[in-house]
């Protein structure tokens, strides 16, 4: 279960950005999460929700995750398709000289806060 540690990363970094802005209150985050990331997003979500009650920049924080389609280049072909329905085998060309060009991040896309008076 790395969602664990996901979240704890994510939080230290938006804990310094908060710090470096003068950041009261984190009302909402919102994650792009890769197709292929391996993250799940139900524990994700738990792991966010067990964590925020016990920081108060968090308490009342809303968690957003929009998902990122995963795609995959063929450099047998220079076409691209989706990584999930296909696979590592390109269905254009049939070439397993492939790789992922998106899907398996997880970035901080905004953040709704607060800031001090």
């Amino acid at each position: 279960m790395h969602e664990l540690g996901i979240v704890t990363h994510v939080m230290k970094t938006l804990e310094d950005v908060a710090k470096e802005n003068h950041v009261t209150k984190i009302g909402s985050v919102t994650l792009e999460v890769g197709e292929v990331s391996g993250i799940i997003t139900d524990y994700f979500t738990d792991c966010w929700d067990y964590f925020k009650k016990k920081k108060p920049l968090f308490e009342e924080s809303v968690l957003k995750l929009e998902i990122t389609p995963a795609v995959t280049y063929c450099e047998g072909c220079g076409r691209t398709y989706e990584t999930v329905r296909y696979g590592k085998i390109c269905p254009h060309c049939g070439s397993p000289e492939t790789y992922l060009l998106v899907g398996n991040e997880c970035s901080i896309k905004e953040i709704e806060a607060e800031t001090e008076e």
